[in-house]
């Protein structure tokens, strides 16, 4: 009887030390981490947000096995510049990455988070998006594959992985041809509208068509975890669902509210790996902020890896994980062939947004966003005068700030930065706003016409960060420029005889906010209208349209259209952009936009080049806006 205790005890040892030392090694050895990316959806598309119209059963579920996270940003509205972010985890308003299409190079000093993760022992795979907007990151050097064949069956036995799947199919392009409304799958009279959409119906058709995109992504969600449990690695990975921002319908992709910015975060972590569980359980959520800036650190804390000094976020997971941060950061510059500056700060209540250049509408005719029917439909219905002051609000100039009460605004249409009642909250986030800038030297102070001057050889990271950078003068400018205060007239003409152009442009911008406050400064400006820099001269010139002296205006933006030595394409696109905003139809700047568009828009290579040179496709909607753009070229 002893023989046969001790043999219980013996086997119960042995059933009980692997269980131990597995809990044990949990810690020690590398999770696999499975990323699924879908494109251009807002959280509020997904049930487990809260929204019971959508069919995300997959996703859904997910969030059930995991942690969703309440509030999770991306941080530019827009995917390149925001994939800029995430592979290198700093933001590309600092990186010098933000413009959409940037060909500008990261700093050397910048590396990619595959490169750490590689470093580190996983085998990392991308299929198959990169759109990093940068030349200077090749996919083919960061990446162990990346392609549509990039798979994490194809790594070495043993290796952990990092694999990546981009789902292409919410797409924004996916709403730019309707189907017919009896193919559709949601029904577009039950929609339910945000308050500022037109109730047309090309709004609600796209809104019901994008609901079914969102149904067929979720499928190709489910697809790959089905994959990922058949392999028998699911207890060994862990799984991160998000949108790489929010989107698709007009006035959220590319713009810094909620819906164009508020993504979908769900992190699935095995019990394996328990210790890094953010909350008590699997189907909690979490409240902490998180923006994309902080996915790399965030890997290489899974991994046991310190983050590098450079990078700008903070790890939510892992072994480094920091304490909540109080604020998320968002930006936006230049998309496609339309300039604005905006920048943003969201705590877990509020969102304030300060406006660079207010004196630009929200909804410009950019191209792209504008092939959607629902968009369209929202522009013509303006344009006719059927539209109420919400509704019409996009369509006009914006303010200088923006603050508001997300929890009981959600859509934010309520506008209380000037409520004496907010006062605190406004200066507390205008401060966080600004003190985020000069931290991470935002290259956003300096004009996108100007980079090439600024950096020479070396990025825009580096520049922000030389002895040649008055960053103290470009934030005190800038800050001023916007204040929109008559009382700072003259340093505003001082600005304008700066030898810094970047200077001369918050000179001139904050001339053109006084509007007619600024006609003590006509000299001034008549002078900056011939400045050099593009963006300089063309502000300058809008300014002086808007105080009568058109004459002046007039002649600064032919000189930039015509003279193709001293004003490259950027300046040429910043000056249209300037004419646009004027609402000109001034023979003399017609006939310059339609010379400039035959020469450079002619035949079969101009038609492919609008596409990379914006002053095309400026040139070109003007045209059509002046009803003189003949279709047969």
């Amino acid at each position: 009887m002893e023989k046969v205790v001790l043999g219980v005890a013996g086997l119960m040892s042995l059933v009980q030390t692997p269980l131990i030392s597995k809990e044990k090694q949990g810690e020690k050895e590398l999770p696999n981490i499975l990323w699924i990316v879908s494109e251009d959806n807002s959280a509020i598309f997904t049930g487990c947000y809260g929204n019971s119209f959508t069919t995300t059963p997959n996703i859904d579920r997910l969030a059930i096995q995991g942690f969703l996270y309440t509030h999770a940003y991306s941080p530019n509205a827009v995917s390149s510049p925001s994939r800029n972010t995430i592979i290198t985890g700093v933001y590309a308003a600092s990186n010098g990455n933000e413009n959409m299409r940037s060909n500008y190079p990261k700093s050397s000093m910048v590396r990619t988070y595959p490169e750490y993760l590689r470093q580190a022992g996983y085998y990392c795979t991308n299929n198959s998006k990169t759109d990093y907007n940068t030349p200077s990151i090749d996919p083919s050097e960061i990446w162990d594959e990346s392609s549509d064949k990039a798979h994490y069956k194809n790594r070495p036995h043993g290796k952990p992985f990092f694999a990546v799947f981009n789902l292409m199919t919410s797409h924004e392009s996916s709403i730019h041809r309707q189907i017919p409304t009896e193919q559709l799958r949601h029904d577009p009279s039950k929609v339910v509208l945000p308050p500022y959409h037109p109730d047309t119906p090309e709004m609600r058709h796209d809104w019901a068509q994008y609901y079914d995109k969102i149904e067929d992504m979720d499928k190709e969600v489910g697809a790959l975890l089905k994959e990922l449990d058949e392999s028998g690695l699911a207890d060994n990975t862990i799984v991160m669902y998000y949108g790489d921002n929010g989107g698709v319908l007009a006035r959220s992709k590319r713009f810094m509210y909620e819906s164009g910015t508020h993504i979908p975060l769900v992190v699935r972590i095995p019990e394996k790996y328990k210790y890094l569980y953010p909350a008590k359980k699997p189907g909690d959520k979490v409240g902490r902020l998180v923006n994309f800036v902080d996915l790399a650190p965030t890997l290489l804390s899974i991994a046991g890896m310190p983050a590098p000094d450079y990078m700008q976020g903070k790890a939510f997971l892992g072994r480094y994980r920091t304490k909540d941060p109080g604020y998320v950061f968002m930006s936006r510059q230049r998309m496609d062939e339309r300039y604005d500056m905006v920048r943003a700060v969201r705590d877990k209540k509020y969102r304030y947004i300060h406006n660079y250049m207010p004196f630009r509408i929200t909804l410009q005719h950019l191209d792209y966003l504008f092939t959607a029917p629902s968009a369209l439909s929202w522009e013509k219905a303006f344009m006719e005068g059927k539209t109420d002051e919400l509704r019409s609000r996009y369509f006009r100039t914006k303010p200088l700030e923006e603050l508001y009460d997300t929890e009981n605004d959600p859509w934010e249409i309520k506008n209380l930065a000037s409520d004496p009642a907010y006062r605190k909250v406004l200066k507390s986030m205008s401060k966080a706003e600004n003190d985020w800038r000069r931290e991470f030297r935002d290259v956003g102070l300096i004009p996108e016409t100007e980079y090439e001057d600024f950096m020479g050889d070396m990025s825009m990271y580096d520049y922000m960060r030389s002895t040649g950078c008055p960053l103290n003068e470009l934030l005190d400018a800038s800050g001023l420029a916007t204040s929109g205060n008559p009382k700072d007239l003259d340093a505003f003409k001082g600005f304008l005889n700066h030898d810094n152009s970047a200077i001369r442009y918050w000179g001139a911008t904050g001339l053109l906010i006084l509007k007619e406050g600024a006609r003590p400064a006509i000299p001034e400006l008549e002078a900056a209208s011939a400045d050099r820099s593009g963006s300089v001269a063309a502000l300058a010139a809008e300014a002086l349209y808007g105080l009568g002296e058109k004459e002046a205006a007039i002649k600064a933006y032919i000189t930039i259209l015509k003279d193709t030595v001293n004003y490259r394409m950027k300046d040429r696109n910043f000056a249209l952009n300037s004419i646009d905003a004027i609402d000109t139809k001034d023979p003399e700047i017609i006939a310059a936009v339609r010379r400039f568009y035959s020469e450079k828009a002619s035949g079969e290579q101009g038609f492919a080049a609008r596409y990379s040179n914006y002053d095309i496709t400026m040139s070109e909607y003007l045209l059509k806006k002046w009803d003189l753009f003949d279709n047969r070229k």
